[in-house]
């Protein structure tokens, strides 16, 4: 067995070995020897030293890791399912003239605002003036004929006795003044349509909404011909309100009808853009389409939003959420506390007897860096939050008491055990 040696004891011997010798030839042939010796009784001495050392360490037992632990978080929140969607006009507009001739005005600028019933075009409207006054001048000319004929038979239907006119006469008189009649109403419609082409020769805007650059210039000649084949001029879009249009799925179909059916009122929604970090713009679901599309089950949704100041543009892309059935109690634990357990996720937590425990969890959507839990945990379960290296199932802890709090400045990663998770959510205010 081996013995520490103290350190006064390796010096004395240390300088015993170096103390020269004087007396006869062979004192320093001793002397090395005696050194040597020396040495190796420091160096015997120095490993049964270490090896007690090592040897009562290792019997030594290890002190339990020390992990903080607290109890989910219960806060009020809404969840929502996420969707991506283009918006839309809530009408469109293609404006072309309904009378042929030469542009001669332009009343707008290109990208401009503009009001139902503001002049865009004129058309040269001269020929149509004149083509009014004209049909003015037949409706003067059929009066006239009216009034002839009435007073032709007024002078005759009175006649009695001798002066009395054969019946065939009075029957001619009296079809004079229904086709006077009848002549005179046709000019005033011709009135009225000539007035409508000089009417039509300013083109006007037919809504309000964000027009689009001019396709003619002045000077051009436009076409009014009926249908598609008249002339394109420019187009109006109504962006406000504006629409947002995307697919979903069958599940959410069938929510909506059952609200629908309950009375209930439209789902909200929030949208933001593409370089948006907060969803700022809200609206509610209007229209749902009348069918599934059978190759991907999913079917046209449309939300409208206000958009006062046409900030939002028809074509534009962005992300929705809708909130998925109001506000519930939710358990929330950080989110590095979820850890992958082969195909599952666990939570470790610490029972009564200070031992680990990997508990299965559902989880849910994360809110401010934390991650809901569905189910798996009870409210009272102690979770570990902190130090999750030294955490092993099975093994005892020392706990410290911690506590989980909301970061609203955390950001999802776009990585990590609950990455998969798509859906949002938010604390209820």
């Amino acid at each position: 067995m081996n013995f520490p040696v103290s350190p006064e004891t390796l010096a004395a011997a240390q300088a015993e070995a170096e103390q020269p010798r004087s007396r006869g030839p062979s004192r320093p042939k001793r002397g090395r020897q005696a050194a040597v010796a020396a040495i190796a009784l420091i160096a015997v001495a120095g490993i049964g030293w270490k090896t007690f050392s090592h040897t009562e360490a290792d019997a030594a037992p290890m002190a339990p890791a020390v992990v903080q632990a607290a109890t989910p978080l219960i806060r009020d929140v809404t969840e929502w399912d996420d969707y991506v969607g283009r918006f839309a006009p809530s009408k469109s507009v293609e404006v072309r003239p309904r009378v042929s001739g030469a542009i001669t005005q332009l009343f707008f600028r290109d990208g401009d605002f503009v009001r139902e019933g503001q002049p865009l075009f004129t058309v040269d409207p001269r020929p149509y003036r004149a083509a009014l006054a004209e049909a003015q001048a037949e409706v003067a000319s059929a009066r006239s004929a009216l009034v002839l004929a009435k007073s032709d038979y007024a002078r005759v239907a009175g006649l009695k006795g001798d002066e009395a006119m054969a019946a065939s006469e009075v029957d001619q008189l009296r079809a004079k003044v229904r086709a006077a009649t009848a002549a005179l109403a046709g000019a005033e419609a011709r009135v009225r349509q000539r007035a409508l082409d000089v009417e039509f020769a300013t083109v006007r805007a037919p809504i309000s909404g964000r027009i689009s650059d001019r396709r003619v210039d002045v000077g051009n000649l436009v076409s009014g011909e009926n249908g598609t084949g008249a002339t394109l001029l420019t187009t109006i879009n109504a962006v406000s309100p504006i629409y947002f249009t995307f697919d979903a799925s069958e599940a959410l179909f069938l929510k909506t009808q059952r609200e629908k059916a309950e009375h209930k009122q439209a789902a909200n929604v929030q949208v933001r853009l593409q370089d948006e970090a907060q969803y700022r713009w809200n609206g509610k679901l209007d229209f749902t389409d009348n069918g599934l599309d059978p190759r991907s089950g999913t079917i046209r949704v449309r939300a409208v939003l206000d958009n006062p100041d046409g900030f939002l543009t028809p074509g534009m892309f962005g992300n929705m959420r809708l909130a998925e059935g109001g506000t519930v109690k939710a358990m929330l634990v950080p989110d590095d506390a979820v850890q992958s357990d082969q195909a599952r996720k666990v939570v470790l937590t610490v029972g009564k007897d200070s031992v680990v425990a990997a508990k299965p969890v559902e989880l849910g959507p994360l809110v401010d860096g934390l991650r809901v839990i569905r189910s798996g945990l009870a409210p009272t379960d102690r979770v570990v939050i902190s130090n999750y290296q030294a955490a092993i199932a099975g093994a005892k802890v020392n706990t410290r008491r911690g506590q989980i709090a909301v970061d609203p400045k955390a950001v999802p990663a776009a990585s990590g055990p609950s990455a998969p998770i798509a859906a949002q959510a938010t604390l209820a205010n």
